[in-house]
């Protein structure tokens, strides 16, 4: 009996048992199911989150405030609290390869234009955000250049902002009163988005100065630092490091490349993708389980059909690759509809659920498919080892 004979009889088996087929790749189909599902929620979320990061630009750097070093021993820490200034953010604009700095201020506050009002969060910020941020203004102008140095009652509103307060009417030459202090509008910008939590849709833009007036604060919370995409970020980090060094008299501050945090991110998220794999994968365990399972009844049940190809010739070979080659049939058709019931419910969600971030992870899906494979060769061994061993006397005689 060839191989394709051999292929035959298991599938003919298999079709003539179709409900304790079904059943037993019920377990492989739920398992491959939930690994596509989890792992292309895993794989969206995971693209989100680095897209969020990187929908400014990569070629960013993070200056905040504050350093702490440790000595080793459990609470001996030193925290610096000087602030960083409108006056270091001047400073760093002059270093070579930097093409912008912007200081950043944010807090939330109640705007009020006419006989409408909410609370929104407010961005104190300078000309250079457009440039940094990649925000384009759609009317009026954005904040002047010399925001940094004289700070006036400017405001650009976020696309959100100014349909919530003007409707259709323009906002430009308007006032608003942000908490208690007038500003006029001179700007309206394009829809962005959110970042992280924040839409920036829904604020509104003022003078760095101003907002640090508005919310009572001493320092930036934040300087970003937009800088040449052909510049190496390593050496413009040490300039950036130096000329504060020199400014502040010692390392009060810390530096954060965005490269660093996609980095970082990404490897969080790719541990995040394999353990929610690892997770749909203990369904496969399950399916293992009822191959082995329903494998082992099998070999029972056809004592008879064992001891009568025995006995007509066929060896141990042929009844351990017929039996093995059923487990394998069952697991590969295990394995192909839970693909295929997996992928299908992943469009669904993304067709009725469109804020839910998933994208098919193929990788884990193909990894998925050739793990049930193996499980299933693994699950019809000890079965087929056992049909092969069958004496054929005592199997005819079972008749």
């Amino acid at each position: 009996m060839n191989d394709f004979d051999l292929a035959k009889l298991a599938l003919s088996s298999i079709i003539s048992h179709k409900q304790r087929s079904l059943l037993t790749s019920l377990g492989l189909i739920i398992g491959i199911a939930a690994v596509v599902i989890l792992t292309s929620i895993g794989r969206g979320i995971h693209h989100f989150v680095l897209a969020e990061f990187t929908q400014f630009g990569t070629h960013l750097i993070a200056i905040y405030p504050g350093k702490t070093t440790t000595f080793g021993l459990s609470g001996a820490t030193i925290s610096t609290v000087r602030p960083l200034s409108i006056n270091d953010v001047i400073s760093l604009q002059s270093l070579e390869q930097v093409e912008a700095v912007m200081p950043l201020i944010q807090g939330n506050a109640r705007i009020e234009a006419e006989k409408k009002q909410r609370r929104a969060n407010v961005f104190g910020v300078s000309t250079a955000m457009p440039s940094i941020w990649q925000i384009k203004v759609r009317a009026g102008r954005f904040l002047p250049d010399d925001s940094l140095e004289n700070p006036r009652a400017f405001a650009v509103l976020g696309s959100k902002m100014q349909s919530e307060l003007f409707g259709a009417s323009s906002s430009l030459g308007q006032r608003i009163r942000i908490g208690t202090d007038r500003f006029r509008v001179i700007g309206v910008m394009e829809s962005k988005g959110e970042l992280l939590g924040f839409d920036l849709d829904d604020s509104v833009y003022i003078p760095t100065g101003k907002a640090m007036e508005l919310f009572d604060r001493q320092g930036l919370m934040e300087v970003d630092v937009l800088y040449n995409s052909e510049a190496n970020s390593e050496l413009i980090q040490e300039s950036i490091k130096r000329r504060l060094i020199a400014r502040h008299g010692s390392e009060d501050f810390t530096i954060i490349t965005q490269n660093q945090m996609v980095e970082k991110m990404n490897s969080v998220l790719s541990v995040l993708t394999m353990a929610v794999g690892a997770l749909g994968g203990i369904s496969l365990l399950v399916g293992s389980v009822g191959i082995l399972t329903i494998m082992t009844i099998a070999v029972s049940e056809r004592v008879a059909e064992i001891g009568l190809l025995r006995a007509i010739g066929a060896e141990r070979a042929v009844i351990f690759k017929l039996f093995l080659g059923e487990a394998l049939l069952l697991s590969l058709a295990g394995g192909l509809g839970g693909v295929v019931l997996g992928v299908i419910l992943v469009k669904l969600a993304a067709a009725f659920i469109p804020s839910l971030p998933v994208q098919l992870a193929w990788s884990y899906i193909g990894s998925a498919f050739l793990i049930a494979l193996l499980i299933g060769i693994a699950a019809g061994v000890l079965p087929a080892i056992k049909a092969a061993r069958l004496n054929p006397l005592e199997a005819l005689r079972a008749e």
